[in-house]
């Protein structure tokens, strides 16, 4: 079992910490997990903070734990860089960037970061636990979404970028696994990595794309400078992943497929299946335009689009929570 003092793994048949020697209590069965070395640096680096529970999965840059803070019970996830990332100055960097961007970010419906640290060879960021799951689970459970829950899904997505992007921030990994449900099935846009902003430097040399290629605008997959209406066409891109279960663009390799985000027009989606309906496809194909001044400008105007289709379907539901992260902006309905 772990030290409730210090953290520290023992052996369940140990009476006393083999670190700091106080009693240990007593367990009625096993522990539910093998700690690995990480997870137990995890929580000596904590302390009495949190307690670690389990690991809930993996991403490209980090491994993710699911921790319950010990004073008021709140469940949290902490993310870990990859030790091996972790050698690289620029990931760190960029590690670090996700807490800084968010932190300035405050807003219903973008995931906040509740701490972060450094001990050792550990980088790790505190967060909510959304018990929603993400886009991407959502995707792979039912492949398509209902056209109103996906407007109204674009609506929240597209009023947090819209903050975003007025307080200098621009995503740039907007992407399924990054738009988090909370329980009532609210967004939580997270994973501001790779995001630029205002208040930082550019951490890579000029040309070098960065992003998941499938989800890139032209200009990203070209590695030129972007705006926010980069952003907007990603949010064009999990929209017609929800409509039609499948994003518009594959290939054999990130090339292939940042080639045709550059040159190949997609196929609106009420023409790939009819029964998507028309308003709804001709904003997801303005979402997508390959030239920024012909998308949204910004995401308030996406979010306005899709909130007006959501009225003519006669979603109530949907409008009411479209509406929650407008303040002052959607006209009632």
């Amino acid at each position: 079992m772990f030290c409730p003092d210090c953290g520290t793994w023992n052996r369940a048949a140990a009476a006393r910490c083999t670190r700091c020697s106080i009693v240990l209590p007593e367990v009625s069965a096993p522990p539910f997990d093998i700690p690995e070395d990480e997870l137990r640096e995890l929580r000596q680096a904590t302390g009495n903070r949190y307690t670690i529970m389990k690991r809930l999965g993996s991403g490209g840059m980090a491994h993710v734990y699911l921790a319950r803070h010990v004073t008021i019970g709140r469940p949290l996830v902490i993310k870990v860089l990859h030790k091996m990332l972790a050698q690289e100055e620029e990931m760190r960097l960029r590690f670090r960037r996700e807490a800084e961007s968010a932190a300035r970010l405050v807003h219903p419906f973008v995931c906040a970061i509740a701490d972060m640290g450094t001990a050792g060879e550990l980088d790790f960021l505190v967060m909510p636990y959304y018990a929603g799951g993400s886009l991407a689970d959502l995707l792979g459970r039912q492949k398509i979404v209902p056209a109103p829950r996906a407007a109204a899904i674009g609506v929240q997505v597209a009023c947090a970028l819209d903050y975003a992007h007025r307080h200098g921030v621009v995503h740039r990994d907007i992407k399924p696994d990054n738009i988090l449900f909370d329980e009532d099935g609210n967004v939580a846009l997270t994973d501001f990595g790779i995001a630029t902003a205002r208040f930082h430097g550019r951490l890579t040399a000029s040309g070098r794309a960065m992003g998941t290629p499938h989800y890139m605008s032209p200009e990203q997959a070209m590695g030129k400078l972007v705006d926010g209406r980069s952003d907007l066409y990603a949010v064009g891109l999990l929209l017609y992943e929800m409509v039609l279960g499948r994003p518009p663009f594959d290939g054999e390799d990130s090339y292939a497929v940042g080639y045709k985000h550059v040159h190949e027009v997609p196929v609106a989606p009420d023409q790939v299946n009819p029964n998507v309906p028309v308003a709804l496809s001709s904003i997801i194909m303005k979402c997508l335009a390959k030239p920024p001044v012909d998308r949204f400008d910004r995401g308030f105007d996406l979010a306005d689009a899709l909130v007006g289709f959501l009225a003519g379907t006669g979603a109530a539901a949907d409008i009411r929570a479209a509406r929650s992260g407008r303040q002052g902006r959607i006209t009632p309905l």
